[in-house]
């Protein structure tokens, strides 16, 4: 008997990979989308398109990983299957606070459509939830109403209203706090909403009805004409029937234009989005940032750089062939970030509640700044339905327009760059890493992208650079004598849930050795200027002057501090970057204009919000490229 015509036998495949293509297919058929690309990463969870991607399983799988997993492709699927993003950015309020709102109740509505019609993807999307909640910031812990985000509380609640589905145990803290002020104002709202589950448009009118019971958004606000136009069948939410008509509408030009910078940028592909569907409901990229976008697409293109001397002084590095820019995950395995994470949480758990109220204080500054205002009366601009009523009574008349006010600080980028050597060891390094964690997510809610970034070296005393300045005979004055690592613990496009174990990092033993500030502070403003955004905003926090052995033996004394001020003045003076300080005791006014020296580590969340709430309460039209004065 012949065997050649017999299949050759496959490699042998993972044990996963059934999973994954149950999972893929299980997908495309929810959504009714036998084309969508469906990717497994190591990355954060996103949902574009024409491309969903989902985490990798991991090795060792168990139930509930399978059901948490499944659960993200259902959502995802829902989303693809029973969200019109057209009907979504039309419907919404123009306010920051009640957007929020607005876009976690409409993926509660998706999600329960769902659960309603198939138990078990109702089961699925409770493990996912969940999980969600249970992997977050420590929820159970929470006890003060201002540190509960009112849009994962109201989406849950709609969520109960409309599944019968209880909140989670990890995340029923967060709706006990707001559920009496919730049903008070709104609870005939929220009964009213499981009414028009089925009609998107519909459903987002109940959503405004209950924005403005909860004092969140004025009715006026909104286009009472809305639901006439487009009412041609297309925006029609019944689209798990018939989601080819809808999902026509969803890839519009404006969403194909905010998900093409992912598709040039490969593997990194649009960072911003890529919590949709691992952040708790109603962070959904695709609507959140559409207007700012548009708004801001010449900004987009960074300003002409104007050069600055970074070398400075007859200052120089031995070798840079030993330094090291690496990310924070790369210097220990995951589980070990987990676990210094932990720890972190542990011993800061009483510090975590006062800068969170005092980041909530922040946001609740920035986002008033943001609410929009116009000017009326103009003779051109967007028609003013508010004035119509001058025509009714005398048709002679002219037509009223009126037109939007930008804000001062839309399109910001902040960096974070943290001292870690080895005198920030124990208190100041963990309140630095929490301050850091808390303001990050603090201003990304406010539409603000954060890097957070930390500078040391490989080693004490000189490391390899040294041993080769030896081995080479010892020159005299041989400048930086030891090897750079810096850490990159957030990037500006990676949301802050990818990022937030990373910081548990400045706790890991051994880290901490000797800092170079000058070079430090050069990398973190090479960083800056390769952003596109306009305003870029460095806050370095440190707690004492450069500071490496090696280096001091064997160069005149005041070498790392001359570089340090030469790159100070050079970014002050010459950069658009606006910098400023904060020293843990340590008086950092004498090297920076904008600074605040703090004795304890325990005012620096306080030091931190402040001086950001100055910045952003600042005229926001100083030219780029002009320094800001110190405050």
């Amino acid at each position: 008997m012949s065997i050649s015509n017999r299949k050759p036998a496959s490699p042998k495949e993972a044990p996963a990979e059934p999973l994954k293509r149950a999972v893929a297919g299980a997908l495309r058929a929810i959504a009714r989308r036998p084309d969508i690309d469906v990717a497994f990463a190591a990355d954060r969870p996103a949902l574009l398109p024409d491309k969903a991607r989902l985490p990798e399983p991991p090795r060792k799988l168990t139930a509930q990983d399978v059901a948490i997993l499944r659960g993200q492709a259902d959502s995802m699927a829902l989303r693809l299957a029973c969200h019109d993003s057209a009907v979504h950015r039309k419907m919404g309020p123009e306010n920051l606070a009640a957007r929020a709102v607005f876009d976690a109740v409409e993926q509660a509505r998706v999600e329960a459509i769902g659960a309603r019609r198939m138990s078990g993807v109702k089961r699925n999307l409770a493990a996912m939830i969940e999980d969600r909640y249970h992997r977050g910031a420590k929820y159970e812990a929470i006890t003060d109403r201002a540190d509960a985000p009112l849009e994962d509380a109201v989406a849950l609640l709609v969520r109960e209203r409309l599944t019968g589905e209880r909140p989670p145990k990890s995340a029923q803290r967060i709706v006990d706090l707001w559920r009496d002020f919730v049903e008070d104002k709104a609870g005939a709202d929220l009964d009213k909403l499981s009414r028009s589950i089925e009609d998107q448009r519909a459903f987002a009118r109940g959503v405004r009805d209950m924005l403005a019971s909860l004092d969140m958004a004025d009715e006026g606000q909104f286009d009472p004409d809305d639901s006439e136009e487009d009412d041609d069948g297309q925006d029609e939410p019944g689209q798990a029937d018939n989601p080819q008509e809808g999902e026509s509408e969803q890839q519009s030009k404006g969403d194909q234009a905010e998900v093409e910078v992912s598709d040039e940028a490969s593997d990194d592909m649009d960072e911003g989005a890529e919590e949709s569907a691992d952040a708790p409901a109603g962070e959904m990229p695709e609507e959140s940032d559409d207007s700012d976008a548009q708004d801001t697409g010449e900004a987009r293109r960074p300003p002409p750089q104007r050069g600055i001397d970074r070398a400075g002084p007859d200052y120089k590095p031995y070798t840079t062939k030993f330094d090291e820019e690496i990310s924070a995950d790369e210097l220990c395995d995951a589980e070990e970030l987990t676990r210094l994470r932990a720890y972190l949480d542990k011993q800061l758990a009483n510090l975590q509640g006062v800068v969170a109220r005092l980041a909530n204080r922040l946001q609740r500054r920035l986002m008033a700044q943001q609410n929009r205002s116009w000017e009326f009366d103009l003779e051109e601009g967007a028609l003013d339905p508010a004035r119509l009523m001058r025509i009714v009574i005398d048709p002679f008349q002219p037509l009223s327009f009126k037109r939007e006010k930008d804000t001062n600080f839309r399109d910001t980028v902040v960096t974070l760059l943290i001292d870690n050597s080895g005198s920030m060891r124990g208190r100041p390094i963990t309140v630095a890493a929490t301050c850091a964690d808390i303001l990050a997510r603090t201003l990304e809610r406010c539409g603000v992208k954060v890097e957070i970034l930390g500078f040391t070296t490989k080693a004490w005393k000189g490391g390899q650079s040294r041993e080769a300045w030896l081995q080479a005979g010892k020159q005299p004055n041989p400048g930086r004598l030891n090897d750079l690592r810096h850490i990159v613990y957030k990037s500006a496009d990676a949301p802050w849930r990818r990022a937030r174990k990373n910081l548990g990092l400045m706790m890991r033993e051994g880290l901490l050795k000797e800092n170079i500030d000058g070079e430090a502070l050069d990398w973190a403003y090479r960083r800056l200027m390769a952003r596109p955004e306009q305003r870029r905003i460095m806050m370095v926090i440190s707690d004492g002057a450069p500071v490496d052995d090696a280096t001091l033996s064997v160069n005149p004394g005041n070498y790392l501090e001359k570089h340090l001020r030469h790159m100070i003045a050079e970014i002050e003076q010459r950069s658009p970057v606006e910098l400023l300080a904060i020293g843990i005791g340590h008086d950092v006014t004498r090297y920076y204009r904008r600074a605040v020296t703090i004795v304890d580590a325990e005012e620096l969340g306080g030091a931190m919000t402040e001086k950001l709430a100055e910045l952003f309460d600042e005229d926001g039209g100083t030219a780029p490229g002009r320094g800001r004065r110190a405050a």
